[in-house]
């Protein structure tokens, strides 16, 4: 494993990083979930990404994962791990348990600090821009996290590439550097490039991609169409049928030859495309099993990508 410096920054981040929005919840097998942790731990991934809404039920991944560093991570190997959570969207009823004012994220963070049993947190996110609140005073409950010691380092998602740069133009001025962003990034979803890579860049701010295989899509099971057991057929997905589309189809087919060229999979070839920008700190993977965590982490085995297969792949994604 190699480990990236994240932006202008004293931080060192694993290029791949394990995230908890699937698979770590109570509804989950508790056992499954720790030995994924460990052995990600044991694979150089030191770094582990929440939320306090990850789950279901909300608050319940964070919960596992306090169980997860009790049974395995006492003394100093706390020390040699990297905690990240968020708040931003719905956590709890009424109005102060959503988007992005002080109350809401500060009182998220003490309960999520509760529900892990730990101290602090290292990163701290605003999960996403809030309409309504104005960013000075998102920014501000983010610099008190730091301030407060309940986090080390701050970061913003799913912001927008004018959003961020007002974001970290106000975390300067309070004195609190933006770590970080985390954005939704893969061969099939690349906002980030009109735009916010560049701001990052120009910052000194770190990026982590996160759904690197789209929900599963850049993967071989939809190769053939929706399987039974797949997150598209599943209603309560965020993965909809209607994404699964024919032509999408064919794209992810000719992808998926490129890539058995390669001897990768179509998700290994997926996860080292994201790697070979150098603005991306971090590729962020879910996992349901060890064995998909380590065919994953196979993805750095072969990260570099001819110019032929750059334009080949070009011409499929477009």
């Amino acid at each position: 494993m190699k480990y990236n410096r994240c932006g202008r920054s004293g931080l060192l981040l694993p290029e791949i990083s394990l995230g908890l929005w699937h698979n770590f919840g109570s509804v989950d097998n508790f056992e499954n979930a720790e030995s994924i942790a460990v052995e990600a731990f044991d694979k150089g991934i030191t770094h582990f990404d929440l939320a306090n809404n990850y789950g279901p039920v909300p608050g319940s991944a964070e919960e596992n994962f306090g169980k997860i560093l009790w049974h395995n991570f006492q003394g100093n190997l706390r020390d040699e791990i990297v905690i990240s959570t968020k708040a931003g969207y719905t956590m709890w009823n009424g109005p102060y348990g959503d988007w992005g004012s002080r109350k809401y994220l500060l009182s998220s963070l003490d309960q999520s600090l509760k529900r892990m049993s730990i101290d602090y947190v290292d990163i701290f996110y605003s999960h996403r821009p809030d309409p309504e609140t104005p960013i000075e005073e998102t920014m501000m409950a983010l610099d008190h996290a730091v301030r407060s010691g309940k986090a080390l380092y701050v970061g913003i998602s799913n912001y927008s590439a004018e959003q961020t740069r007002v974001a970290v133009e106000v975390l300067k001025q309070l004195g609190t550097p933006c770590l970080i962003h985390q954005a939704k990034y893969s061969m099939l979803e690349r906002w980030v490039e009109n735009g916010l890579l560049d701001v990052l860049e120009e910052k000194g701010v770190g990026c982590i991609a996160f759904s690197p295989l789209a929900q599963g899509l850049l993967t071989d099971k939809y190769l053939k169409g929706i399987p039974e057991n797949s997150r598209a057929h599943n209603p309560n997905g965020h993965l909809k049928e209607d994404e699964v589309t024919q032509e999408r189809i064919q794209k992810l087919i000719q992808l998926n030859e490129i890539a058995q060229n390669r001897n990768q999979s179509l998700a290994q070839m997926a996860l080292a495309w994201l790697q070979k920008d150098k603005r991306i700190t971090s590729v962020l993977i879910g996992a349901s099993s060890v064995k998909q965590l380590c065919n994953n982490i196979d993805c750095l085995q072969n990260t570099e990508f001819s110019n032929d297969e750059l334009n080949a792949i070009e011409e499929i994604l477009t």
